[in-house]
């Protein structure tokens, strides 16, 4: 089971799995972060990726002085991970349950509703 995370955690690990395969230095996370509007200061970020590191959600390499972090699970994994955690948290483990809550809830746009349709009778 993939352990839970921090929305702040979240946060980094989004931009790691934005720079793809590369390794991600802890310049270019802080840089993006700012960008995103999370100016953390240095400590609280040193932290958090510590958190990620002992959680096996990232692996740290110290080239130098600089650090490199490289995700050890992917973005599909995490998703794939928390919705089977959200599906037994709310609906027992029901597809078909959530399913209903976003058409009944009229929480699809029509395209999506579209696109599940067809994503439902291809298979």
């Amino acid at each position: 089971m993939t352990p839970q995370i921090s929305d702040a955690e979240l946060e980094i690990m989004k931009v790691v799995w934005a720079n793809g395969k590369e390794p991600t230095l802890f310049a270019y996370l802080t840089d993006e972060l700012a960008a995103k509007g999370r100016p953390w200061q240095k400590n609280t970020l040193i932290t958090l990726l510590n958190r990620l590191v002992n959680k096996g959600f990232l692996k740290a390499k110290k080239i130098g002085r600089r650090n490199e972090y490289t995700p050890l699970v992917s973005e599909a994994e995490y998703q794939t991970a928390q919705t089977k955690h959200f599906l037994e948290k709310l609906y027992e483990g029901s597809a078909s349950g959530l399913v209903a809550t976003l058409i009944s809830g009229d929480l699809l746009t029509d395209d999506e509703y579209e696109e599940l349709r067809q994503l439902l009778e291809r298979d």
